[in-house]
């Protein structure tokens, strides 16, 4: 099969499209065989490319850790058969034109969402359940404030507080084109990331959602209400923030940690869970990953090209 392999550490302009041999299921009763349709493109694939990812494979290796595709060959307690639409989480592997992924971990995909947005799913949005529905204990009376609401975490955030019920989603982005992103995702309105705290005032929003980090992060604090919470997701800013706790306890606000992928990946059945929790919304059409550009295989440099220059809005796809 044709797989795109890290051969070298350097850089997404050294990585080789190659034929290499077909993955092996190793355990039949975990494991599920995937003819790949598409592949998600995310920022650990591109620091792979130079070893600067926690996840450090021997070379050379296969990068790619979400997909979607069709079954080829699954475990009978699935109830998964070859011909199924499926998304799953490979965690390395995924560009290619084959895969194997854990059974636990491969999820049967409804027909009204594409190859790519099964593709785009996964990630993106159980991160943003666990958030929102865990970690933030969101209920329909929160007001939820989405940083960086034009990315991939910043729709699927959008998304997920609307379909679950929060009261009023509030987007904040650079640009008007980045607003316009955010609205058509579903957010109620959208303030500018330069002066969000003076258009919304102080004690205003009862949840904020941070993949951003950096100069916002005592604004956003500010702009907590009593019983607030602040969901730390990521620091695409560079920076990483710190918190002086005597405004934690004046205001009794709360700063949470969002590690999906840590906990997650080591529960076993949790991530089926929220896949069964957002089932529904999926399938109806309430969450919908917004897709960025999608490049073939063969493109992947161009792909990680696309992320390391932050060009892209919306979630970035191989097909395979």
């Amino acid at each position: 099969m044709r797989a795109i392999q890290i051969t070298q550490l350097e850089g997404p302009e050294a990585i080789e499209l190659n034929e290499v041999d077909d993955p092996v299921v190793t355990d039949p009763d975990k494991e599920v065989l995937i003819q790949v349709k598409a592949a998600g493109v995310a920022f650990p694939e591109l620091l792979q490319t130079r070893g600067q990812y926690q996840m450090k494979p021997d070379l050379p290796f296969i990068p790619g850790a979400e997909v979607s595709g069709e079954v080829l060959d699954a475990p009978e307690s699935t109830g998964l058969v070859p011909g199924d639409r499926v998304a799953a989480l490979c965690l390395l592997g995924g560009f290619a034109e084959k895969v194997t992924a854990r059974a636990d971990l491969t999820f049967k995909l409804p027909d009204n969402i594409s190859f790519e947005q099964g593709a785009a799913f996964l990630f993106n949005y159980c991160t943003c359940q666990f958030a929102l529905r865990r970690r933030g204990a969101m209920s329909s009376e929160d007001t939820v404030l989405v940083h960086g609401a034009a990315g991939g975490i910043g729709t699927s955030a959008i998304q997920i507080a609307k379909a679950f019920g929060g009261r009023e989603v509030i987007g904040v982005t650079s640009t008007e084109e980045k607003a316009e992103i955010a609205r058509a995702a579903g957010a109620d309105r959208v303030v500018n990331s330069e002066n969000f705290l003076e258009e919304l005032g102080r004690s205003s929003v009862d949840i904020v959602v941070d993949p951003v980090g950096g100069d916002r992060f005592t604004d956003s604090l500010r702009a907590l209400k009593p019983e607030g919470r602040l969901l730390v997701i990521g620091f695409t800013a560079g920076s990483i923030p710190e918190v002086k706790v005597n405004r934690l306890l004046l205001n009794n606000i709360s700063v949470v940690g969002v590690g999906w992928g840590a906990f997650g990946l080591n529960k076993p059945g949790f991530i089926a869970e929220q896949f069964a929790d957002m089932e529904e919304h999926l399938a109806a059409g309430r969450l919908v990953p917004p897709l960025g550009p999608v490049f073939d295989l063969a493109e992947a440099s161009k792909a990680l090209h696309v992320l390391e220059t932050r060009t892209a809005t919306g979630k970035v796809v191989l097909r395979a």
